[in-house]
């Protein structure tokens, strides 16, 4: 293994939100804190791995779904947090940009009395919106859902009905799902395809997730930010699965993708039109993440698609940390800034900040019709 030079890189913001996040997102949070919250918007983040803050760290599951073990976590916090990331992932930046806490997992045990004022992660690796997706496994998207209304009776309960309906009305609502639903298929070589066409199948997983944000809506959610589907047919993991082309894109789940973002897309202006006050800001993540993977100097890295972290072709088989078994060895790189994957599938913390950047407060073309920020300060 090659050695590792961490990398950590703290500014006064997220500093200051990293203490007031200790203080006020442990046990001893009480009512004395209610004034400090009453003006903020709270984030409240559901989906995947890319999201997950650590809910598989409390969950029964394999190794695989979990990423609480070295060199996850290397840079920043210095220990792995269950984060698929060396370091922060996007939605720790949007916390810091809307002067939030870091957010925490909602199954972490340290989360005591958590009022959840600030809001909390649902989020865990290897989610998909459909319960079929890893079943057993992970926390899907409909549990998250539950996850969220046993927080909204406990603030109403807490925090009395008018207050506790305030944080939930006021609050943002991250979305990342859908990427494992089209791969699950795939890894475990699944018949799905040949007894429902692509375009259903894709319906499902597009109606499931507008579902979801729908039931939000019912119980008083209003702003929400989505990602659309990134570029992960061109993942490390997936360049390497067609052994007879060799650095090319996965194409079936090409095809899923494409058909993901038109629908989500169309979707999501449709629900605009239906529900009174709805307000979204999608972010073309498909698109930034492709522009990074195909032209990473531009952006300060020098590898787009090989994996600082794994074994193989382009490190994009799933080993990092010995994930696939304790005594498995693993390659890592010396400079993970250098790099735009941290491992076959999941993004370093430099390019989560560079994506968070422009979900909140990237221009129209990027993120629309809203962008986080514009979203964080509507009443």
């Amino acid at each position: 293994m090659e050695s590792s030079r961490s990398v950590s890189i703290t500014f006064f913001a997220y500093t200051l939100s990293f203490l007031i996040g200790s203080i006020n997102c442990g046990d001893d949070n009480n009512n004395n804190n209610n004034n400090l919250v009453t003006n903020q918007s709270a984030l409240f983040v559901f989906g995947d791995s890319v999201f997950d803050a650590g809910n598989n760290n409390y969950i029964d599951t394999l190794a695989s779904f979990r990423s609480n073990y070295w060199p996850y976590g290397q840079t920043t916090f210095k220990f792995p947090t269950g984060r698929v990331s060396d370091g922060r992932s996007i939605p720790d930046f949007i916390a810091e940009y809307a002067w939030l806490p870091l957010i925490p997992p909602y199954l972490q045990p340290s989360n005591g009395n958590n009022q959840f004022t600030y809001g909390v992660s649902f989020a865990s690796a290897g989610a998909g919106a459909l319960v079929g997706t890893f079943p057993g496994m992970v926390i899907d998207l409909r549990t998250q859902l539950n996850n969220l209304k046993k927080v909204e009776s406990s603030l109403r309960s807490k925090l009395g009905d008018a207050e506790g309906k305030r944080v939930i009305s006021r609050a943002v609502y991250l979305f990342h799902i859908g990427v494992n639903d089209y791969q699950y298929p795939f890894s475990t070589k699944s018949s799905l395809f040949q007894s429902n066409p692509k375009e259903i199948y894709v319906d499902f997983v597009v109606g499931n997730t507008t579902a979801v944000i729908k039931e939000v809506y019912k119980i008083g959610g209003r702003k929400f930010g989505i990602l659309n589907m990134g570029a992960y047919d061109c993942a490390p993991a997936s360049l390497i699965i067609d052994q007879t082309k060799k650095g090319s894109c996965f194409k079936p789940v090409t095809e899923l993708i494409n058909l993901h973002n038109e629908k989500l897309w169309n979707s999501l202006r449709r629900l605009e039109r239906e529900l009174s006050g709805f307000k979204y800001a999608l972010h073309d993540y498909h698109t930034s993440l492709s522009e990074r993977m195909n032209n990473p100097s531009k952006y300060g890295f020098k590898e787009g698609k090989k994996a600082c972290c794994g074994t193989g072709p382009l490190r994009g088989i799933n080993t990092c940390g010995g994930r696939m078994g304790v005594s498995q060895s693993y390659e890592l790189c010396e400079n993970v800034t250098d790099y735009l994957f941290f491992d076959h599938f999941h993004l370093t913390e430099k390019a989560h900040r560079q994506i968070a950047e422009l979900i909140w407060s990237g221009p129209t073309n990027v993120t629309e019709p809203y962008n986080l920020k514009a979203l964080f300060e509507l009443n």
